[in-house]
């Protein structure tokens, strides 16, 4: 058995050795993991919007590009407009004056490029990537394709950073940084939000989670860590022109993120660490294989992201951690910590959901035609019908995710017609899904942990500097309260994704509840299940209805359902043909001919 290293242990001896290395290596070495550390600063923000939120961005050189150049003007130009007088000679305002101007710039452009999807997402990158950097080369005040010249060295308490051992140090405090405010960031309420973005948009929004403002987050902190890295880059060069900030080093820094490991934090620090020395080393070798000069390192790092997205997907940071064994620390619940405020739940047998002739149409079709149902507090009411029915198109009317033609939905007496989903779930809605919605590589506690995301209100910079713990506190208890409430507690440190099925719909059921409901929607939560685990589903809610909670339930099994619910309506081309008691349903012979098969 190999021996478990402390993550601390590790920590301490990677940070001992930065301390030593501009001591011991030569100028040559320290200039390398200069731009080593550069560069991972601006692969870190791709892991956060690449690797964790899934937008994939081609133009981050771009941003290196104006921090750079901000830098660059402020710190060399003679005359300045008196608003931003204030700023010139300074290396240190020049970068307060850059992030905010790369903050609004970035605001900007994600404004317009993340409501694209798809394949639009990617390439709206390359097209203001391609615009900034031709505009570095065009303006005059610029200095064109010449660049800037005699930018001052960095002063840190009247001391001058102006060899590349000196300003390691520095270049190296802010990565580090960087590092641990992201990690900090990733492990708290606005992280867990940011990790779902990956689990798909309407499970996210039905969670509470602002879904543009989570991506629209992202898209501006990596565009930060991109501009401090052009800050340091423009100081340590003291001259600055745009070749290191067009389309082909923003593919560069894409590469790095993804071989070192785009989901992973540290995996930044690798494949910056990897393609550079790569690069450097390949400059040297390949023109004496090859007889000639050229470009060739170009054509082996094509080939080397082609093997390494065919062999190692989650890049080269998890086969380290796999050589390299770090015990696990697993996350200590606070006893001590204060339990969230609920909601008072209306009383048994208030109606809390009305629908009043729903109708639903997309172009001719008619999915849903004058429907309507409601649920009381402390009751199921079923919702069944055969395929094509109309169910789901109902079931997203009342949840929100769509909007009805005609009619009105009541929940809590208040239209939710035209409401998103998250507005929804703060009144006191919460549902699963047909299809389970988790995200498999976090714990069981932290996807409860999401359904309580509205239940928060600390924001990025309390997440990043650790001053939200004692919210962070109560939210993850809330999460194992409910964890146990519905069965799961042996599991709660498990990743969601090594659970049997029917445990990943109790656990989405369980994220639910942490939203504190009074109203459950459930789509199909028996379908695949066996009969043991239909029989616990059952049993959990039977418990929930009696604790007063109110439950719309989509199913399939007639077994499940007759044996379960209150009531049950029955739907079939869009139009509800029996409303009633279980033992009056399955005796309707409508539903016998619609649902059952006909009457022999």
């Amino acid at each position: 058995m190999k021996p478990m290293f402390s993550p601390r242990l590790i920590l301490g001896v990677f940070l001992a050795v930065l301390a030593v290395a501009p001591l011991v290596l030569s100028p040559f070495y320290v200039t390398l993991l200069n731009y080593i550390g550069l560069y991972a600063l601006v692969a870190l923000g791709l892991v956060l919007l690449t690797g964790v939120g899934g937008l994939t961005s081609f133009g981050q050189a771009a941003f290196v590009g104006l921090g750079a150049y901000t830098t660059a003007v402020l710190t060399t130009a003679t005359e300045l407009p008196g608003w931003l007088a204030w700023a010139g000679g300074s290396p240190w305002l020049a970068l307060v004056v850059g992030l905010v101007f790369t903050a609004v710039v970035a605001l900007v452009l994600g404004s317009l490029t993340l409501r694209l999807s798809g394949h639009y997402l990617p390439l709206g990158t390359i097209a203001w990537g391609i615009s900034l950097y031709f505009l570095f080369g065009t303006l005059d005040t610029l200095g064109g394709h010449t660049g800037l010249t005699g930018v001052p060295p960095i002063t840190v308490f009247g001391f001058e950073l102006d060899r590349g051992e000196e300003l390691f140090y520095l270049i190296w405090l802010f990565l580090l940084s960087a590092v641990f405010t992201t990690q900090n960031l990733l492990d708290s309420r606005e992280g867990r939000a940011i990790r779902a973005l990956k689990g798909g948009m309407v499970m996210a929004e039905a969670m509470g989670v602002n879904t543009a403002r989570s991506r629209m987050i992202i898209f501006v902190i990596a565009a930060l860590h991109a501009c401090a890295s052009g800050w340091l880059y423009a100081h340590l060069q003291r001259f600055v022109n745009p070749t290191p900030f067009g389309l082909h080093i923003g593919i560069e820094y894409l590469f790095m993120a993804v071989v070192g490991g785009a989901g992973q934090v540290w995996g930044a620090l690798v494949g910056a660490g990897v393609i550079t020395i790569a690069k450097q080393w390949l400059q040297d070798v390949l023109p004496r294989i090859f007889g000639q000069s050229g470009n060739f390192e170009v054509i082996f790092f094509g080939l080397m992201m082609v093997i390494v997205l065919q062999r190692a997907r989650d890049g080269l940071w998890p086969l380290l951690a796999r050589l390299v064994p770090v015990r696990a620390t697993r996350r200590e619940l606070d006893a001590a910590a204060e339990a969230l405020p609920r909601k008072p739940l209306p009383a048994k047998g208030e109606v809390i959901l009305e629908a009043k002739e729903v109708t639903r149409r997309f172009g001719g079709l008619v999915a849903n035609n004058n429907m309507s149902l409601s649920v009381r507090a402390g009751e199921i009411l079923a919702l069944i019908g055969p395929n094509g029915a109309g169910k789901s198109t109902m079931f997203n009317q009342i949840s929100g995710v769509d909007t009805p033609t005609s009619g009105e939905v009541l929940f809590l007496g208040r239209a939710v017609a035209g409401r998103d989903s998250r507005e929804i779930a703060r009144m006191g809605m919460s549902r699963t899904f047909q299809h389970v919605k988790l995200l498999p590589t976090m714990t069981v506690l932290e996807n409860v942990a999401i359904g309580a995301h509205l239940r928060g209100d600390k924001g990025v910079l309390s997440s990043a500097w650790r001053l939200d713990r004692n919210e962070e506190a109560r939210l993850l208890n809330e999460a194992a309260r409910q964890i146990e409430r519905v069965g799961l507690a042996e599991h709660m440190f498990d990743a969601a994704g090594s659970l049997a099925l029917g445990q990943q719909r109790i656990l989405e059921i369980a994220r639910a509840l942490a939203a504190d409901p009074c109203l459950l929607l459930l789509d199909e939560p028996a379908a695949g299940l066996r009969f043991k685990e239909k029989q616990a589903l059952a049993e959990l809610l039977k418990k929930l209805r009696g604790e007063g909670i109110g439950i719309l339930l989509v199913e399939h099994d007639m077994d499940f359902v007759m044996g379960l619910v209150d009531r049950v309506v029955v739907m079939e081309f869009g139009q509800k043909i029996a409303e009633g008691l279980p033992e009056d349903v399955q005796r309707n012979p409508a539903v016998l001919e619609a649902y059952l098969g006909g009457v022999e």
